[in-house]
C-alpha cells in the first residue's frame, strides 16, 4: 500500500494524475470530485496555491487551471507513485519478441520497438558493448591532394576502407606517428568512444597541443566517425508529435534532429550506464537542453558479471510513469536473458 500522505500531497497527487491523463490545467474543482478525501474547492485552491509557492505546480497562462512542474513530477515520482506489475498481454509481448534465437542487433531492434509500442513513445536502445567497433589496428595512408586513406581493423577481423579529406596534406611519417599513437592508446576502445575523448581533449587544450597531436584529433575525428552500424537504435520519434501540442514544431524538430544525430542521446544514456535498476530524468535533470520539456525512464541491461548498455523510454514529461517505469524494467530484464551466452 502507498504511504499516507497530507492534504498538499494529495492535491498535488490528484493534479499530477489527472494532467497526465488529460493533457489539460487542472483546476481546484476537478480536483475536488476527483481526491478520495473530501475539501472544497475554496479549500483546494488555498492548497494549490501553497504548492504553487513551493514550485510544485504552475499557471500555464492567466485564469487557468495549474498543471506540474519538474519539481512537482519528481515528488509524485519518488513519493506517490504506485507501481503496478505490467499486464499479462505485455509480458507474453515482449517475450515472443524478444527471443534468444536471435542475434543481438536484432534483440536490440525489437527491444526498442516493443518499447515504442507498449508505451506509445520513443524507445531507446544502446547497442551492447560487445557489439560495437572496437580498434584493432589503424593505418593512414597519404593520397593526392588533402584525402587520406584510412584502414581500419575493427573488432575481431573486420577491416573497412574510408577515404576522408583533411584541412591539410599530410606527410606520411606524420600519418605513421598518428596511427602508432592511436594502436598504442586505444586497443580495444570503441571507436566513438575514441572520437569524443579526442575532440574533448581538443577543446580543453587546443591551444598546448604539439603537431602530433593535432594530426592525430583532426584524422581520427573524420575516421572514427560511426560506421553503419549505430550505436544506438531509436523506434517511435513520431509517437512524441503530440509534445508539439505544448512545444511548438520548431522545439519538436530541434528533438527529432537529436535522435538523428544520436550525439546528445548517447550522452545522456551513458550517463544511465552506471546506475543499477530503474533511473527516471525529469525535464533539466537530464543535462542535456534539448531534452528540457522530456522525461527518459532508463534501466541497464547484461549479463550478471557485465552492464552491456541501457534502454530507454523518452517522452513528455506528462507520461504515465506507473505504467513505463515497469514496461522499461520488464523489457531490460528479457532483453538480458535473450543475450545470455548459450542461450
Amino acid at each position: 500500500m502507498p504511504p499516507k500522505i497530507d492534504r498538499a500531497e494529495q492535491v498535488l497527487k490528484a493534479l499530477v494524475e489527472r494532467y497526465i491523463r488529460d493533457g489539460e490545467p487542472v483546476g481546484s474543482r476537478a480536483i475536488a470530485d476527483s481526491m478520495s478525501v473530501s475539501a472544497s474547492p475554496a479549500t483546494i485552491r488555498n492548497v494549490m496555491a501553497q504548492l504553487e509557492c513551493r514550485g510544485l505546480i504552475q499557471s500555464p497562462h492567466t485564469s487557468a487551471g495549474r498543471i506540474p512542474t519538474a519539481l512537482g513530477y519528481r515528488l509524485f515520482v519518488d513519493t506517490m507513485l504506485t507501481i503496478a506489475s505490467p499486464a499479462a498481454i505485455n509480458v507474453d509481448q515482449v517475450r515472443k519478441r524478444l527471443l534468444p534465437d536471435k542475434t543481438p542487433l536484432e534483440l536490440v531492434e525489437e527491444a526498442s520497438e516493443v518499447l515504442s509500442d507498449l508505451t506509445s513513445m520513443a524507445g531507446v536502445v544502446m547497442v551492447p558493448k560487445k557489439n560495437r567497433s572496437s580498434l584493432r589496428q589503424v593505418e593512414f595512408l597519404p593520397l593526392e591532394g588533402n584525402r587520406v586513406l584510412v584502414i581500419l581493423v575493427l573488432n575481431d577481423r573486420e577491416v573497412q576502407n574510408r577515404i576522408i579529406t583533411t584541412d591539410r596534406c599530410y606527410s606520411e611519417s606524420e600519418l605513421v606517428q598518428a596511427a602508432n599513437y592511436l594502436n598504442h592508446n586505444f586497443l580495444g576502445s570503441d571507436l566513438e568512444s575514441i572520437r569524443s575523448k579526442l575532440l574533448s581533449d581538443m577543446k580543453s587544450d587546443k591551444t598546448r597541443m604539439d603537431s602530433l597531436m593535432q594530426t592525430v584529433i583532426e584524422v581520427a575525428s573524420q575516421s572514427f566517425q560511426s560506421s553503419e552500424q549505430s550505436d544506438c537504435v531509436v523506434s517511435g520519434q513520431s509517437n512524441l508529435l503530440a509534445m508539439a501540442d505544448h512545444q511548438g514544431m520548431e522545439k519538436l524538430k530541434e528533438l527529432f534532429d537529436a535522435f538523428q544525430r544520436k550525439r546528445d542521446l548517447l550522452g545522456l544514456m551513458n550517463n544511465c550506464v552506471n546506475s543499477d535498476g530503474i533511473q527516471i530524468f525529469i525535464g533539466q535533470e537530464s543535462g542535456f537542453k534539448l531534452f528540457d520539456e522530456c522525461s527518459l525512464v532508463s534501466s541497464t541491461y547484461g549479463t550478471e558479471d557485465e552492464v552491456l548498455g541501457v534502454l530507454a523510454v523518452i517522452g513528455p514529461t506528462r507520461m504515465p510513469y506507473q505504467q513505463v517505469i515497469p514496461m522499461v524494467d520488464l523489457t531490460a530484464k528479457m532483453l538480458s536473458s535473450a543475450l545470455k551466452p548459450g542461450k
